[in-house]
């Protein structure tokens, strides 16, 4: 390559990378409706605009030309976009039209100035009136035209072209042959056809009208000069003619090609905008995370479902446009707007606005916000308009996902501590059972059982820690949860010793028929043993003081309940519940109800706590609502 080549190349690559990078500061609110609409997926006369504080556009020149030729080019995909027809059928209309006129002015006017020269004018007349009816239904009629169409209409069917360009053929050639010599020239009519053919059809259609043009004005100089001798000078002007026509069918021709191409490359790219505004209407309105789009007046123009919804401390907002200054509650995000477009800047962390509510409610979002312009289509002259793009997102959401991804790094990071306390405990635990075997004071038994007792408690705590790792689901096992739930209660009872009858703490309240639950038949257990101990810690001395309950929610769902009479659990310690280490025993671990709720979550079920009304007996319930499923006819079989 030489050196004069190389600043080119250089020039070009910076172009090009100039034009990259532009796109890459584009927003994705390119696809932005008018003021009154919202996200407008359709509105594609609204093309990506650059960044408000992009340093290229904003210090383009107003006048530079580029600009103006890319108006022009934004207007012209505006009216392609938007119009129910295309070029070549809005050509074929006015062809149409053109042709009941001039079927209407041959009708009437030619013959004032061609009767007194024809000696015969009456077949001549008849041509014209024919040629004005046929013209003039046809324009009049319009099942006799192409139908309308999204898509370009490239050429004219065979019967179209025989109904306007091969009538106006023949009936041009007729007038022109039946008296060649007349005072008025129908010899130029035949000019319309010719280039109505290269337009609207073929090019081997346009040759072929073209040659029969120039035939029949050889045909004409013949018969007005059967001696060729002397009408050499006729037939040397009826050639150059027909070498005009044939050029005008051909320059018609590639014309109207180009035309049909250019036209069917920006449907495509209109086609490629659209689907491209669509998905990203369908991104933002599925986004969790709230958008506002807003203006330097304060207006609402976009907002998608989530931002509605924190809008309000209920329900979901109205539509987009609306104010922000037609809510008190939004004065402070209203503030925060109109000062960073006074700034021109928004800082890269987030800022936290409260929002307060009739009635004392509250709301702390966490907001940020990115800045975007774009020029009106309707006025050149008129400055771009400059918008706020917000993204708002409850504080409460933000800080709960904080604190779930801390308790998976902490869950990783103490299963493998726990992993690693299982080889020393063992260890401790077998060296203190062969202790055990030999003869010892009371003394020393009594410090070698705390050893076990410790050792034990090191056990469940290791267990528990494991238990509550994220681990891989297994297969979703269909078990009958009436069966499992008897079961693990009676087997319950006999360990903390109590009785099975009307005295008992422990009332059961089971469906008679078979229930089938989605579970797995060991985690099930653990989830209820771990509430049975919490109430049995709880509950008073009472019969009945422990309330079990198996029922169908509906043809989906079915419910176990777990209640006591305990003292109610206050709210304070209600919100705490379910998180990992938190534990109202000095000596507890805090992973139980945690355990139980990750157990449920990966067999697709749920627990909540209800605190149940002040007048019932019963006043603290756990609930496990599960997924129902039919049992197999092997479980069936053997619980009947």
């Amino acid at each position: 390559m030489t050196d004069a080549a190389q600043p080119d190349r250089r020039r070009s690559d910076r172009r090009q990378t100039d034009r990259r990078t532009a796109a890459a500061d584009e927003s994705w609110f390119g696809a932005l409706g008018d003021g009154d609409t919202g996200f407008q997926a359709d509105d594609l006369h609204d093309a990506p605009r650059p960044s408000a504080f992009d340093s290229r556009a904003a210090g383009a020149p107003p006048d530079d030309p580029r600009r103006d030729v890319q108006r022009q080019q934004t207007r012209e995909a505006r009216r392609l976009a938007t119009s129910s027809d295309t070029a070549l059928s809005r050509v074929f209309g006015t062809y149409v039209a053109a042709r009941a006129l001039l079927g209407l002015l041959l009708a009437l006017v030619p013959w004032v100035v061609t009767l007194p020269n024809v000696h015969n004018p009456l077949p001549l007349f008849l041509l014209c009136l024919a040629y004005a009816a046929q013209s003039i239904t046809f324009w009049i009629l319009p099942q006799m035209r192409p139908s309308e169409s999204t898509q370009p209409m490239t050429r004219l069917g065979r019967r179209q072209w025989l109904a306007t360009a091969g009538v106006d053929l023949l009936v041009f050639a007729a007038l022109h042959l039946f008296d060649p010599g007349a005072n008025l020239n129908f010899g130029a009519l035949l000019v319309l056809p010719v280039l109505m053919s290269g337009v609207m059809a073929t090019r081997l259609v346009a040759v072929g009208t073209a040659a029969a043009v120039a035939l029949v004005l050889l045909g004409g100089v013949w018969r007005t000069t059967p001696d060729l001798a002397d009408g050499s000078v006729l037939l040397t002007q009826a050639g150059l003619a027909g070498i005009g026509v044939f050029m005008i069918a051909l320059l018609a021709s590639e014309f109207s090609g180009r035309l049909v191409r250019e036209e069917m490359a920006a449907r495509g790219s209109l086609e490629i905008a659209r689907q491209q505004a669509q998905l990203n209407r369908l991104v933002i309105d599925e986004m969790t995370e709230g958008v506002l789009v807003i203006d330097r007046r304060a207006r609402v123009r976009a907002a998608n479902p989530a931002a509605r919804a924190l809008l309000v401390p209920s329900g979901v907002a109205d539509a987009a446009p609306f104010p922000l200054h037609s809510n008190d509650a939004w004065a402070t995000l209203q503030a925060a707007v109109e000062r960073a477009f006074e700034q021109g800047s928004w800082p890269d962390s987030a800022r936290e606005l409260r929002l307060m509510f009739d009635g004392g409610a509250s709301r702390t979002l966490q907001v940020r916000a990115r800045f975007t312009r774009r020029r009106s289509l309707e006025s050149e002259r008129a400055p771009p308009e400059e918008f706020c793009v917000v993204f708002l997102e409850d504080l409460h959401t933000v800080q709960a996902r904080g604190r779930q991804e801390k308790l998976a790094a902490m869950g990783r990071v103490s299963a493998g501590i726990a992993h690693e306390i299982r080889n020393p405990l063992a260890a401790i635990a077998q060296a203190n059972a062969l202790l055990l075997e030999e003869v010892l004071s009371n003394d020393q038994l009594h410090l070698s059982r705390m050893v076990a007792d410790n050792v034990d408690r090191l056990k469940r705590i290791v267990d528990d820690v494991m238990e509550a790792a994220p681990g891989a689901v297994g297969e979703p096992h269909v078990l009958d949860a009436n069966a499992v739930v008897q079961r693990v209660c009676s087997d319950w009872a006999r360990t903390v010793q109590l009785p099975l009858d009307d005295r008992s703490r422990l009332r059961l309240d089971l469906p008679r028929s078979p229930l089938g639950v989605v579970f797995d038949p060991e985690h099930l257990r653990r989830v209820l043993v771990n509430l049975l101990d919490n109430a049995h810690r709880h509950a008073s001395g009472a019969p009945g003081a422990i309330l079990v309950q198996l029922s169908a929610a509906d043809a989906l769902a079915a419910v176990l309940a777990v209640a006591s009479d305990g003292v109610a659990i206050g709210a304070d310690v209600e919100r705490h519940l379910f998180e990992p280490f938190f534990s109202t025993r000095s000596r507890g671990t805090g992973l139980g109800l945690y355990i139980c709720r990750e157990l449920c979550v990966r067999h697709g079920a749920s627990i909540e706590f209800r605190p149940l009304d002040g007048g019932q007996r019963h006043r603290n319930e756990f609930r496990v609502t599960m997924r129902r499923a039919v049992l197999s006819a092997q479980e069936a079989a053997s619980r009947a």
